[in-house]
């Protein structure tokens, strides 16, 4: 792309901080406004991540009820706020949230690096102004979920796991090694080696693999805690991953293989280096050598002489 088509890119379009002031957004709004799909982002052909047209903030703009409208898509309630919702109480909903009926959308760690799961507050009011949803949020919870429950059962992680992987194949643009990358950041380094054992497709998959979210300083507590919540535990949930990560390299494999370094010479072209083809002439004419041997002859060496540099001072000693 030319230079004179990325400025224009760029004054046709803005970055993400300053589409989300001119929103009206926190950056965090902002964030999930685009996994979610609310706002349509272009990539930047400059190298800087995605930015945000012109167009689109107009578009924007001019939708009913714009700002609170937007806000009001993008807004995240925890366990208190999201039981208040469904008219249930706190310990309830979080029955239902560990059995699976509603899905976390994000999580944070308190200062006790207590895991604290936030849900989008619009599918909770569409959540329970579905009359089918009425028994769930009344009456005794069944034998067989209460029994699942008293075994630990909590599906918060895992459901949150599979909607982040659809976030991030959003992001990924439908670039096959981008959408192979999101794949394999739910896996552990063991996991994708086994499944892509060339290593310098591994290198090329490692190129496009998202950003982990930040949660406390790196290599602490929180980090490594935050780290596991994005890695799949079950095992048919690791299988099911493994599955899609090698049908998504082969997808990608087939479109772009991923580049390897040029070979170097071979073993005739290093003999040919150590050992050079003589000059064309003494070739052509193997009397040309012996001829200039002839007239610089090799000067003979005395018997008894000392070589090198020792002979030469001895003989310059008187």
């Amino acid at each position: 792309m030319s230079g004179n088509t990325v400025t224009q890119l760029h004054n046709a379009s803005c970055t993400p901080s300053r589409a989300a002031r001119e929103l009206g957004l926190r950056r965090g709004e902002f964030d999930l406004a685009v996994d979610l799909g609310r706002i349509r982002t272009v990539p930047d052909e400059g190298g800087g991540g995605r930015r945000v047209t012109r167009t689109e903030i107009d578009r924007l703009h001019t939708e009913d009820g714009f700002p609170e409208a937007l806000k009001k898509r993008v807004e995240t309630v925890g366990t208190k706020e999201a039981a208040g919702l469904l008219q249930v109480t706190p310990g309830r909903f979080t029955r239902l949230a560990r059995l699976g009926v509603v899905t976390p959308v994000k999580f944070y760690l308190n200062r006790y690096r207590a895991v604290v799961w936030l849900y989008l507050a619009e599918e909770l009011r569409q959540f329970a102004a579905d009359e089918n949803n009425t028994p769930l949020l009344s009456g005794r919870t069944p034998t067989g979920p209460r029994e699942q429950l008293a075994a630990g059962l909590d599906l918060r992680p895992r459901n949150w796991r599979s909607r982040h992987l659809g976030f991030l194949l959003r992001r990924a643009d439908r670039h096959p090694w981008a959408c192979a990358a999101a794949v394999a950041s739910l896996l552990d380094a063991v996991q994708v080696a086994e499944i892509v054992q060339d290593p310098y497709e591994r290198v090329h998959l490692n190129r496009f693999r998202p950003r982990p979210q930040m949660h406390g300083a790196p290599g602490s507590l929180a980090a490594h805690l935050a780290e596991s919540l994005a890695l799949a535990q079950d095992p048919d949930e690791i299988d099911w991953l493994r599955a899609d990560l090698a049908q998504s390299v082969n997808a990608a494999r087939a479109v772009e293989p991923a580049p390897r370094p040029t070979p170097g010479p071979g073993p005739s072209e290093v003999r040919e280096q150590q050992h050079p083809t003589p000059p064309r002439d003494v070739e052509e004419n193997p009397r040309a050598l012996s001829t200039a041997t002839e007239q610089n002859p090799p000067v003979p060496e005395e018997p008894g002489r000392p070589r090198g540099l020792l002979g030469w001072l001895r003989r310059r000693t008187p």
